[in-house]
């Protein structure tokens, strides 16, 4: 693992560490290796999604040899979630951060919170699932009713576009997406959207697949990519072009330099990643002060 933080003073003679994002805006348009209409972008990404939503959790599994469970336990902690909190998580339709956040905090009360709190808490404890696709929020839902999170209340889904936010204003403690801003048509809109419903002293982290540095390594990670993954999921989703496209948008995703610069110009501090399995994924943090 290695951490890595970007220094940016916004607004002061301190200049970004890193070259201006202008040029990642080609990546705006792009859907996978294809170049296409912003406008037709959502709709596109959105057939990916209900074509492999019943299969999702599935493929995750396979594709990552079940590492991604780990990645998603490693942005929790990161998170460190408490009782009472208001948190939004985007792009989250089947749950599985979520339910990692309920249990996260029904752990913290475990440890000793008095009786008298704890119900105030608990009322108070609200994780939003907002997703765009209705098919992945209804996973979400299928696994709640499973898993037993849905009698106290605190979870609460959402159909909604990451780039304009139904909620208000300094709203939110914390905010996470996880594998899904490298299909938004606009980054820069989803990271201004985070800052925004995000209280002062609330965290925004980002849990992505990115680019390893490791010129082996990469070479043996982009042949699994695109010779084995596309087939698994004809083999398993009956759905090769979706996966195809998943591996591609990877591609086209900036590098962990550039995205930390694109959180730091969104008016987020502290910015800073870590990458796990080489840069395989990594996990991009920053604070609203």
């Amino acid at each position: 693992m290695a951490l890595r933080t970007v220094t940016r003073k916004l607004g002061n003679k301190l200049f970004p560490l890193l070259s201006s994002t202008s040029h990642l805006h080609s990546h705006a348009t792009s859907f996978g290796f294809k170049e296409v209409k912003e406008e037709e972008k959502a709709a596109m990404v959105g057939n990916v999604f209900s074509n492999v939503a019943s299969n999702y959790d599935l493929m995750n599994d396979l594709m990552s040899a079940g590492l991604h469970r780990l990645w998603k336990d490693r942005l929790v902690s990161k998170l460190n979630p408490f009782p009472g909190m208001k948190h939004l998580d985007v792009a989250g339709g089947t749950g599985d951060v979520a339910f990692r956040i309920l249990e996260r905090i029904n752990r913290v009360k475990q440890r000793g919170i008095q009786r008298d709190f704890e119900d105030i808490l608990e009322a108070e404890t609200k994780i939003y699932v907002c997703d765009i696709n209705p098919n992945m929020l209804n996973v979400g839902k299928q696994r709640a009713l499973q898993k037993g999170f849905t009698e106290d209340g605190s979870l609460v889904w959402v159909e909604g576009n990451a780039e304009s936010l139904g909620f208000q204003n300094d709203s939110m403690d914390g905010y996470t997406i996880a594998f899904g801003i490298r299909n938004v048509t606009h980054i820069e809109k989803v990271l201004s959207e985070a800052h925004r419903v995000l209280k002062r002293g609330g965290r925004f982290l980002c849990l992505e697949l990115s680019h390893v540095g490791i010129p082996v390594f990469k070479e043996l990670y982009d042949l699994y990519s695109f010779s084995v993954i596309p087939s698994m999921g004809e083999m398993v989703a009956g759905d090769r072009e979706s996966y195809q496209y998943l591996v591609e948008s990877i591609q086209r995703f900036p590098t962990q330099e550039k995205f930390a610069s694109m959180i730091a110009d969104a008016g987020f501090q502290k910015v800073e990643y870590e990458n796990l399995v080489g840069g395989v994924v990594a996990v991009h943090s920053g604070v609203k002060i």
